[in-house]
């Protein structure tokens, strides 16, 4: 077939979106993988693997996220301090001390191990509270997100 070109996107004339998450009694991993699909841009029909063509996501209410199941008090966190063994805590008390990195670890490990993927995460905000300083972008609600409360 000569007449057939496929498309590669480009990053100089790719336009990024702002999108709203409001994670008030949103599950964690079901969110996670939905900011993740949006991040990559994988929600777009140009979306090509090696440029990131994802947009911009703004979380607000992070500390109001839900743990499907026992996970609140089972799913433990681990971290190497530079000291000898590990540091752990469970989600129950990550969420009371640090709850924008319970979402930001989720997102992270959803997301390609690379410095796109590194890339990636840094156009994802997230804030305590309803409040943030994006108001210039116009963000728009996320309507990728497929999971809401579960009843």
């Amino acid at each position: 077939m000569p007449g057939t070109k496929s498309y590669n996107a480009q990053n100089d004339v790719l336009e990024k979106n702002w999108y709203l998450v409001d994670l008030e009694d949103k599950i964690v991993g079901r969110i996670a993988s939905d900011i993740a699909m949006v991040l990559m841009g994988k929600h777009q029909p140009n979306y090509t693997p090696h440029v990131d063509t994802g947009d911009f996501v703004i979380v607000t209410n992070c500390e109001k996220i839900k743990f499907s199941g026992n996970k609140l008090d089972q799913k433990t966190y681990t971290w190497y301090t530079g000291y000898t063994g590990l540091k752990k805590e469970t989600a129950g008390k990550r969420l009371e001390r640090k709850p924008e990195q319970i979402i930001r670890d989720a997102v992270r490990r959803m997301l390609p191990k690379n410095k796109i993927g590194r890339h990636m995460l840094m156009k994802l905000k997230i804030y305590e509270g309803a409040e943030h300083p994006h108001q210039a972008q116009d963000p728009q609600p996320l309507p990728y997100v497929r999971y809401g409360n579960k009843k």
